[in-house]
């Protein structure tokens, strides 16, 4: 089959399906008894909780599919306007609900527990941390406020990031001298595959294209930082409020969790570094240069790359999933039968690959621009392992099911190493053997280096942010430092446009979209390794590790399923010493291969 494009009509048949105006008329109606519901009694904070999720849950299946549409053509106008209807009503909807969140912070221990026993028990693990941030509560006036001005003010400046990028043309200049146009999002995809002739103008276009938008792209980080920080000194009234504590409480980790992750790494990034390093000898360069970071490994001498159609990558994913169980390769199936996968190549396209999923039939999506390389398989791999473990909870109560970022990439980077291991066990020759390796490798170098490159640089602007803004020269001397003091030996140039180019620093809903990158990768080295420890019991503990993440922290979750503090650097060095061997492996192998 050809590459697909989502079928999103389990939702809405297109947008002018008359049920989109029904849903929002229902939430539109529903919510003056919201409002109209008294705050003092247990019955009605139960009640309010619960009409609440039935309203969120309509509200988030309208959001999804206008972000869907929007995702393969950023320019569809319907598409937005639906989005604003729906961000409007979701304002609508949290400042309703404000005075009842406020009364349940604040109420007695044993109201509390007689308000989880009043039919809205699955709420408990969501509303106990609501309470642990009831010294950070301004009035209700002013959350009210604060949700208000959001839609079409912190939140604005992520649609604008979106919109941008999702509309930019860039013109690839060949060595030839011809010129080649295309969308960004496909000219990002030549990064990840074998296409050496058109790599390097492909970056060398996307970082045009992101310098010629310098002031826009630095606009944007500067208000989203801005927003944040003045919302944060606000809300340090009773104790002071870090810029980090959002996110740590969003991730469900502690300090000393993310302090001893980030320790270990740094005194272990010559790992991830070396690994870099062997990447740049099959390039035949001494150092990595940053178009070939993310590019396919390329062809031994006499050999050609490799290119993989759709149909040849979700092949190489099901047998791999079957490895593990037959239910994975069933749910595989499920999700290219019902067309729950968007990777067709598409000029409006927005960057990125990511899962997502209609919260009222529970049914995953995912995202992604298929390129061919091996990367893109792994891509579709990580992506489908975010479904996988939405798949999974698909019967618990909502709430149940809204894990933290850190444990969220613990099922879609669990999935990455089921397919490398599964091909690894095929290869039939040692340039196979070594094309694994090099996956092992680069993976390494991404999340060992790049990502910390990501945590810092941000760490870094917001630590500096409350002297003023930054000019785009800041912000892109800052990306290099942070970028040279990561890949040290590695990588003789930065990539100081970083900053720009990758969207995760332009989320507005979230901070610090990167260190739980590493933590799922870690982590999931820890799980893996139960695999074949565990034997047949393994597949159903992985299931209720991955059922417990919306109802447990980080440091809850591993304590129950490997027996092991997360606070303790020894977790984290134990992981990383499973990626030094496998880089010490892939070194052997070039050195076999006389490379």
């Amino acid at each position: 089959m050809k590459t697909p494009s989502w079928d999103l009509s389990i939702a809405y048949q297109d947008l002018d399906d008359p049920k989109i105006q029904q849903d929002i008329a229902d939430v539109e109606a529903k919510l003056p008894q919201l409002s109209a519901l008294a705050t003092t009694e247990i019955s009605s904070l139960a009640a309010a909780v619960a009409l609440f999720e039935a309203l969120n849950v309509k509200l988030y299946t309208l959001s999804t599919y206008s972000t869907c549409l929007l995702s393969v053509n950023a320019s569809d106008t319907g598409a937005k306007k639906l989005q604003g209807v729906v961000n409007t009503l979701f304002s609508k909807l949290e400042q309703a609900m404000t005075p009842y969140e406020q009364a349940i912070v604040n109420l007695d221990e044993p109201a509390f527990c007689s308000l989880l026993d009043s039919g809205i028990d699955s709420w408990s693990f969501t509303l106990l941390r609501k309470r642990l941030l009831k010294n950070r509560q301004l009035s209700i006036s002013e959350e009210q406020l604060i949700t208000a001005l959001s839609q079409d003010g912190l939140l604005a400046w992520g649609r604008l990031y979106d919109s941008i990028t999702g509309s930019l043309k860039v013109t690839l200049a060949m060595p030839d001298g011809s010129e080649e146009a295309m969308g960004l999002s496909q000219a990002a995809s030549i990064l990840y595959g074998p296409d050496t002739a058109r790599r390097e103008p492909a970056w060398q276009a996307v970082a045009g294209a992101m310098t010629t938008h310098q002031e826009s792209f630095a606009a944007i980080l500067n208000a989203i930082a801005g927003s944040r920080l003045t919302e944060y000194e606000k809300r340090s009234h009773s104790e002071p409020v870090h810029f980090l504590d959002a996110s740590l409480h969003g991730s469900c980790i502690e300090q000393a969790t993310l302090d001893a992750m980030m320790e270990v790494t740094k005194a272990n990034r010559q790992t991830g570094q070396k690994a870099g390093l062997l990447m740049a000898k099959l390039f035949g360069t001494e150092k990595l240069k940053p178009w070939d970071e993310q590019a396919s490994m390329p062809p031994l001498a006499g050999g050609e790359g490799q290119t993989y159609s759709f149909d040849e990558g979700i092949a190489i994913i099901r047998e791999a999933f079957a490895g593990v169980d037959p239910e994975m390769a069933e749910f595989v199936d499920m999700m290219v039968d019902k067309q729950l996968i968007d990777a067709a190549p598409q000029p409006n396209k927005r960057l990125g690959a990511y899962c997502t999923k209609f919260a009222d039939s529970r049914t995953p999506l995912v995202f992604m621009t298929w390129g061919g390389s091996m990367s893109d398989v792994l891509t579709l791999a990580h992506e489908l392992g975010h479904a996988f473990h939405n798949w999974v909870m698909r019967d618990m109560p909502i709430m149940q099911t809204k894990y933290p970022m850190t444990l969220a990439e613990t099922a879609s980077i669990f999935a990455e190493n089921v397919v490398r291991d599964a091909l690894m066990a095929k290869a039939e020759n040692e340039q196979d053997k070594l094309s694994m390796l090099w996956e092992e490798a680069q993976s390494a170098l991404a999340l060992l280096v790049n990502i910390p490159v990501r945590y810092e640089f941000e760490k870094a602007f917001y630590e500096q942010r409350p002297d003023g803004e930054f000019t785009a020269d800041q912000f892109k001397a800052l990306m290099s430092e942070t970028w040279r003091d990561w890949y040290g030996e590695a990588m003789d140039e930065t990539n100081d446009m970083f900053w720009a180019s990758k969207l995760h620093f332009s989320i507005a809903e979230v901070s610090f979209y990167n260190y739980p990158y590493l933590f799922g990768y870690l982590f999931s080295k820890g799980v893996y390794a139960q695999r074949d420890a565990k034997g047949a019991s393994f597949y159903d503990d992985y299931k209720a590790l991955l059922r417990d993440t919306g109802s447990m922290t980080a440091e809850e979750v591993v304590e129950k399923h490997l027996g092991m503090n997360i606070r303790q650097p020894e977790f984290w060095q134990q992981s990383i010493d499973m990626v030094s061997k496998q880089i010490d492996e892939f070194d052997v192998l070039l050195n076999k291969l006389g490379k």
